[in-house]
């Protein structure tokens, strides 16, 4: 009961539970990993094997002292981190998580980072924030859930693991595959099933729209779809495999995706949502498709008959039509490795800095020799009815001299690429303008126009990097 439903969208972190699984450690062992999620973007499918903690398991005395307490629950009271207590019970158990994963007080960017999906309308943050740091000066208590979990696991029948772990409510039915074939097998027996991984815009669907599909099939267990592999800078990443769990190794080769992952939705979605499920949703304003397709980015369509592999920039048709067909999924996307002369730039326009959905995202790479651009890649969401690129402002950049003006130039063929819709976010004309002026940011950027910063690398420094921030 303490879970507290706030705005049912994944926005305020209200709900934030911690969600355990078992996973193998670099020795082969199994050990429990805890993340924090919005309860209500967690289908209950999707909670199949793992371990789900709320705050009622933070302290379970029923009448507790201020001694009984969780560290993070005693420094949240002595710092006066909670007023209404409303939203007290997530914010407890984002605290929880980093405490959790972290021996030692993290630092406040870490803090910020952890709390940065749980709104507050009462402290300011302020005492929510003085509080993380406190919560680490008490003795420190070990976490006890991962053994409860390890018991309860013990004391389950598993003489059917081999089925696929299904649900059934009358007609309808909710399938989570294990592996590659149960998946592709269950895709060709249904055709039209809706297909869900981290479900975090899928439960939205289903919560505020009413929908109600018959069949269901869930990604989120299927093996080989969780996988994440660096072929010498070529990155493989599983179309199920949740954000947090990938970013690091992107960050690695392309350190400029910053200013989209960390922002794209906060940690608790990020610790769920994943590349397939955003590129499959083909919505015109998901950030990584303008990111994969300027990078020059495949993916493969899985399906009985095998395998097939296409150009991210093509998968996108017209408003969320694409060209997959009714047996296939997606299975996997790859990251070319970074040409040694590639500049990137990734920008995105909200009215929310973080945790919002873009006005206009923008990102491009080229690659240049001796003073010319020899190659321009642009793709821009927001613009269209779907991601895409800009192939008059590719053309104006394409064998030009590497300056500002050669940008300034391109921007002005903005018009010839794109025919932006106003709408709440912003109006036409607001969308055409910032893009002009965010092609001309990005010339001067790139031409080193701008002071240089200390760990810049070379690189375009993007709002979420920024030192003022």
């Amino acid at each position: 009961m303490g879970t507290k439903e706030g705005c049912a969208t994944g926005d305020c972190g209200a709900c934030t539970i911690l969600v355990g699984e078992e996973k193998l450690n670099s020795n082969g062992n199994p050990v429990w990993h805890y993340q924090t999620m919005n309860s209500c973007l967690l289908l209950l499918g999707n909670a199949h094997a793992k371990h789900i903690v709320t705050v009622e398991a933070v302290t379970t005395g029923l009448y507790p002292t201020l001694d009984d307490l969780h560290p993070v629950q005693r420094a949240l009271v002595e710092c006066h981190g909670s007023q209404c207590g409303f939203c007290t019970p997530g914010i407890i158990m984002s605290m929880l998580a980093l405490y959790i994963n972290n021996p030692s007080y993290p630092g406040k960017k870490a803090a910020i980072h952890a709390l940065g999906g749980n709104l507050c309308r009462c402290t300011g943050y302020s005492p929510i924030l003085l509080a993380v740091e406190k919560a680490y000066s008490y003795e420190r208590k070990n976490e006890p859930y991962s053994a409860m979990a390890a018991q309860f696991k013990a004391s389950l029948n598993t003489q059917h693991d081999d089925d696929v772990p299904f649900l059934k409510n009358g007609p309808r039915k909710f399938y989570l595959p294990q592996n590659a074939k149960q998946l592709v097998e269950l895709k060709a027996l249904y055709p039209h099933a809706h297909l869900v991984a981290g479900g975090t815009d899928f439960a939205i669907e289903l919560s505020q729209n009413m929908l109600l599909p018959d069949i269901i099939i869930s990604l989120s267990q299927t093996s080989e779809l969780c996988t994440l592999s660096d072929n010498n800078g070529e990155l493989h990443i599983g179309a199920a495999l949740p954000y947090s769990q990938f970013v690091e190794a992107f960050y690695t080769y392309y350190p400029e995706s910053k200013e989209l992952f960390e922002r794209l939705g906060s940690n608790q979605v990020r610790n769920s949502g994943t590349l397939g499920g955003s590129i499959g949703n083909a919505s015109p304003i998901g950030d990584p498709a303008p990111l994969l397709i300027a990078l020059n980015a495949t993916m493969d369509l899985l399906s009985a008959a095998g395998t097939r592999t296409i150009n991210v920039a093509d998968y996108f048709v017209d408003y969320k039509k694409t060209v997959i067909k009714s047996d296939e999924v997606i299975s996997k996307i790859t990251v070319p490795k970074r040409p040694d002369s590639l500049k990137l730039a990734c920008h995105k326009i909200s009215k929310r800095f973080e945790d919002d959905i873009s006005t206009v995202c923008l990102v491009l790479a080229i690659e240049q020799a001796q003073g010319l651009i020899s190659t321009a890649r642009c793709a821009m969401g927001g613009m269209a009815a779907i991601p895409k690129r800009a192939a008059h402002i590719e053309q104006k950049l394409n064998a030009q001299t590497l300056q500002v003006s050669t940008f300034i130039d391109a921007a002005s063929a903005i018009n010839d690429d794109f025919a932006p819709m106003s709408d709440v976010r912003s109006s036409a004309h607001y969308r055409t303008t910032v893009s002009k002026n965010l092609l001309q940011r990005i010339g001067i950027e790139f031409c080193g126009a701008q002071p240089s910063s200390k760990n810049n690398n070379n690189i375009a420094i993007t709002r979420i990097s920024h030192a003022s921030l």
